[in-house]
């Protein structure tokens, strides 16, 4: 299968597959949801300002491709979209969650893919991330490489291939953190932030399920 998506088509492919595991009551997406979605300002790398025109003529692309498009079905008077990434590859569980992330917000280690898919999988170590990572180098085509080790750090990044081998073609990968010593406590704040977003759903889930015992003794 030849697929080359552009930035904006990476954009609104990994903001669909993200809400599609993140908030499913709310999936699929309206072209306004969408777009909030593509522009939010946290888990987005780089941070984009799309509007309308711009997700919409991504959405065609995808459809085009058959990554996306309108939901079947839908009951709802405004036009929704979804991704249909499952269709066409039938993905693990985990191999989502990685693809997704390296979507949204580009090359990454094994470490920080384990941390900042919590929300979406839960990896029980790093060798389990890296098995999900070799799934996604040995389709054919490959879906993911490694890059190679940058100087000064300690593990290798992974970028996903649904843009091309962008290495190539001249696009050098993003440079290194000045400061390496400081990507720790990145890495721990990325998954302090996972770790409350989850308990925060489970609080809403608890009490939603409360208000529905409560009204059977009403």
């Amino acid at each position: 299968m030849d697929i080359l998506l552009n930035d904006v088509e990476v954009r609104v492919l990994g903001s669909l597959v993200e809400k599609d595991i993140t908030t499913p009551d709310y999936y699929p997406l309206s072209l306004n949801a969408l777009v909030n979605a593509c522009n939010q300002k946290n888990n987005r790398d780089p941070v984009m300002s799309l509007d309308d025109s711009a997700v919409s003529e991504a959405l065609h692309g995808l459809q085009e491709k058959r990554l996306a498009g309108p939901a079947a079905g839908a009951d709802s008077r405004v036009t929704k979209y979804e991704h249909r990434l499952q269709e066409v590859f039938n993905f693990t569980r985990g191999e989502s969650a990685i693809l997704c992330v390296l979507l949204l917000r580009g090359p990454q280690t094994p470490g920080e893919l384990r941390g900042r898919t919590e929300r979406m999988h839960r990896f029980e170590d790093l060798d389990e991330v890296h098995s999900s990572l070799q799934r996604l180098m040995q389709r054919e085509p490959a879906l993911a490489k490694i890059l190679p080790r940058q100087p000064g750090t300690k593990e290798s990044r992974y970028m996903h291939l649904l843009s091309g081998d962008r290495e190539e073609v001249g696009i050098a990968p993003a440079p290194a953190p000045a400061h390496s010593a400081s990507s720790p406590d990145s890495e721990r704040i990325e998954r302090l932030e996972s770790e409350v977003a989850s308990l925060q759903k489970e609080v809403a889930d608890l009490q939603q399920q409360f208000a529905s015992f409560r009204k059977q003794f009403e």
